[in-house]
């Protein structure tokens, strides 16, 4: 009798792609959940926007993404530095979120807000952390009563990361008072900025540099002040990018 054939590579095709507020992987939530005010759409491809697929999912609130860390490099590394650990402190890859992974896939939950199934299949989502683009591969729904451990030990992040304040100038907010979509767009810059992306590993205390975030079709400049807060300066319209 012959062995057994044991595959050694497993072949994955993207079901959908998201459209997100979040053109570029800098300012992205470094966890879903953490900024409510993000809403997303997954539009799934052929042969997967079959609205078959999706039956029965309009009874569940929240869902698991299995994606792409399609904008992270090919190569992995066995150590990290997680930003939680002020971006110098080392740990294995497995114990950690970094998007620098063997096989480069995330994990998301995600509220599902509407289902569309005109013209194929488009699922509303609110609190995504991916960029706009990120290939998806799988969809689950989430089960609290068989996934959520509140006992569970969470090693070094214990807690969800402490906010630091937002302030905008008076330019900033006079334009943002010019969009139809200002109000929301002001509170995703608050939620994005109130996480702090600025990089970790160059230390944040003495750091006054400039910086910029895409969101949306803005660019978001912004600098820190000492008092620990986060200042937009300015919003500028930026060019619609492809994905």
């Amino acid at each position: 009798m012959s062995a057994a054939r044991h595959d050694t590579s497993f072949p994955i095709t993207p079901i959908g792609t998201i459209a997100s507020d979040f053109p570029d992987k800098f300012g992205v939530p470094r966890q879903p959940g953490l900024i409510t005010e993000t809403i997303a759409q997954l539009r799934l491809i052929e042969p997967y926007n079959d609205p078959l697929a999706v039956r029965g999912l309009e009874g569940f609130s929240h869902l698991w993404l299995t994606f792409i860390f399609h904008l992270s490099p090919l190569d992995w590394k066995p150590l990290v530095r997680p930003p939680r650990l002020g971006g110098n402190a080392r740990i294995g890859v497995f114990a950690s979120r970094s998007t620098h992974r063997p096989n480069r896939l995330g994990l998301s939950l995600v509220e599902l807000i509407n289902i569309s199934t005109h013209d194929g299949v488009t699922l509303t989502l609110r609190g995504a952390d991916l960029v706009h683009g990120t290939p998806v591969v799988d969809i689950k729904p989430y089960l609290p009563w068989a996934e959520a451990r509140p006992e569970a030990r969470t090693g070094f992040a214990p807690q969800a990361p402490e906010l630091i304040q937002v302030a905008f100038s008076s330019q900033a907010l006079n334009s943002l008072a010019l969009r139809a979509d200002g109000d929301s767009l002001r509170r995703l810059i608050e939620g994005v900025l109130a996480q702090d992306p600025r990089p970790a590993y160059r230390g944040r205390s003495n750091d006054s540099r400039l910086y910029g975030v895409y969101l949306r079709d803005i660019n978001v400049r912004f600098r820190a002040l000492d008092a620990g807060q986060n200042v937009v300066l300015q919003v500028e319209a930026i060019e619609p990018r492809s994905t």
